[in-house]
């Protein structure tokens, strides 16, 4: 056999040894292709006590985190790396093949949140149900809940709100407020000394308000929403709610863009209810029945100056609701002369639901910008009527102050859902630094609402001493030089939106008239202080006259 014939016989052997071996190892991966195909699969969903679960490629490598709750195509067979007792399970999530910790996998989303119980950080309003603004208590920082379940998983994997046991009762809480253990849950926010600021202060004596060390100073998230911009400088007139000045709707809104205004605020509730509101029924029969206009001429009014380009706020006064306390005498604080029909507690729930339930409907049916909140106190009167020991109805033992703060938690949480900001007026006093009598305190409010406003009324300061209604700009300047000192206090404080004189003063026995230069030193004053977020005139009557003499005001300009 010659060399040639050799050679080309050992060719076509080698070539069918290569063929053979390439076909066996191609049937091989066919085959093995073919059997991950038919790979059986079924549901599942990522579940953990993390928000985040980490997943691996298929060389075991970490590559990507997903959020917890999310629902993906598990692989039935196991894998294993080699030389290593650990095991993975195999997913498909979004189109790409994941390994994973089995223990991070369960059968149903609602096992997805692994928590069984959570301690309360800050003292926290609980709910009948996730979608209701319902209250069904109260409980304090430090109490341990059981997690029976949850409402929802955001996008960053965080809880919106748990379910959970309030002894035999189950409710629901806003996870923000809860923390897995209990350390964490009693300790207090004191990141750059925030809580050193408050812990020790007092007054001279006891004005039975509560202490500024039991009250929270945890960061509140603050909001800006894309519809719904928060005006950084307004310049406001109000609106007293009855129909002879909603009536005259149009001569104010010709008037503010003559002066370069540029909000209002407008009544929806101050004693009376400026429009006939469903949500009284429910509550208040005497304050559906005495409301001042009809929704479709209220909604009118609001309508012209939302069309007109202006930022509106719908402002309620709260818990100085004669009405209200007359249709419901267990929610008042009880005098030894028997129920305060003027004044309902402010520990009262059912007046949180009624007056946050009205603030919601009218932002539904009139679309403000804003809702703020007037008279979120107690009674002037307090310090006296704890000294003798009135009945302020308070369920739960709570400090004043810190039932206005969990009142505003409450209140920003449904504001928010709607996109709507919040604000909230408090007395001038507020910006010293001790808790007041009625149970205010400016950094505990400041700190989680959107706008806080205070009434730095030049004739409110001593009305002995005609100094301070004499020469406005001095008298406001220190005022919100204090004011100022406070927002510093706090991590997240809300922008100062602040309620100027605009009549003539005192009130009680004229001499001064305020005009334009008088409103402008006080809008000076506030600026060189620091304190520029805009004002908001007071005048009682809304005097149109009154408004037109300080209109330009409005226009100067403050450096």
């Amino acid at each position: 056999m010659s060399k040639k014939k050799i050679v080309w016989i050992f060719i076509i052997i080698i070539s069918v040894v290569i063929l053979g071996v390439g076909a066996f190892f191609a049937t091989n991966y066919i085959l093995e292709e073919q059997k991950k195909k038919n790979e059986k699969t079924t549901d599942a969903y990522l579940g953990s006590l993390e928000k985040t679960i980490q997943v691996y490629d298929e060389e075991f490598k970490e590559v990507d985190k997903i959020v917890r709750g999310e629902k993906v195509l598990l692989y039935e067979r196991e894998v294993k790396p080699e030389e290593s007792e650990k095991v993975y399970r195999k997913i498909k999530y979004k189109d790409k093949i994941y390994l994973v910790n089995p223990e991070d996998l369960v059968n149903t989303y609602e096992e997805t949140v692994k928590e069984k119980e959570v301690y309360v950080r800050t003292s926290l309003t609980t709910y009948k149900s996730f979608d209701s603004v319902d209250i069904s208590g109260y409980v304090k920082k430090g109490t341990k809940l059981e997690v029976t379940g949850f409402d929802k998983i955001n996008e960053d994997g965080s809880v919106n709100m748990y379910k959970v046991k309030e002894g035999d009762t189950e409710a629901y809480v806003y996870s923000k407020y809860v923390v897995d253990n209990l350390e964490s849950a009693n300790a207090v926010y004191n990141e750059n000394g925030t809580y050193d600021y408050h812990k020790d202060r007092a007054y001279s004596f006891e004005l039975y308000g509560g202490y500024a060390k039991n009250l929270d100073y945890y960061p509140y998230e603050k909001v800006e929403f894309e519809n719904n911009p928060l005006m950084a400088e307004t310049k406001t007139y109000y609106l007293v709610g009855t129909y002879y000045v909603l009536a005259e709707i149009d001569k104010y809104i010709e008037l503010a863009k003559t002066a370069g205004a540029n909000a209002f605020v407008v009544d929806i509730k101050d004693g009376a209810l400026a429009y006939a509101s469903e949500v009284s029924k429910e509550y208040t029969m005497s304050s559906f029945n005495s409301a001042m206009n009809t929704v479709d001429f209220y909604g009118s009014a609001i309508k012209k100056l939302k069309d007109a380009g202006f930022y509106v706020i719908g402002r309620i006064v709260l818990f100085n609701d004669s009405k209200y306390a007359a249709d419901n005498p267990a929610d008042c604080i009880k005098t030894s002369y028997g129920t305060n029909t003027s004044w309902v507690s402010a520990y009262s729930r059912r007046a949180w639901e009624y007056n946050v339930k009205l603030a919601k409907e009218a932002i539904e049916l009139f679309d403000f910008n804003e809702i703020q909140f007037d008279y979120v106190r107690f009674p002037e009167a307090s310090y006296n009527w704890s000294r003798y020991n009135y009945d302020f109805n308070n369920k739960y033992s709570e400090e004043k102050a810190q039932a206005i703060q969990t009142f505003l938690y409450y209140a920003t949480d449904e504001l928010h859902k709607l996109e709507t900001y919040i604000s909230v007026d408090v007395f001038g006093e507020c910006s010293d630094t001790y808790v007041t009598a009625y149970g205010q305190y400016w950094p505990a409010i400041s700190n989680i609402v959107d706008v806080i406003s205070a009434m730095p009324y030049t004739d409110h300061f001593d009305r002995n001493n005609s100094v301070y209604w004499t020469n406005p700009y001095q008298t406001v300047k220190n005022w919100a030089t204090s004011a100022a000192n406070r927002q510093k206090e706090i991590p997240t404080p809300a922008k100062v939106r602040t309620w100027i004189t605009a009549y003539d003063t005192p009130y009680w026995n004229v001499t001064t008239i305020y005009g334009a230069d008088e409103i402008a030193a006080q809008i000076q004053g506030l600026v060189d202080a620091g304190l520029g977020s805009g004002f908001i005139t007071w005048n009682g009557v809304s005097s149109y006259y009154k408004y037109q003499a300080i209109a330009p005001a409005f226009s100067r300009t403050y450096n």
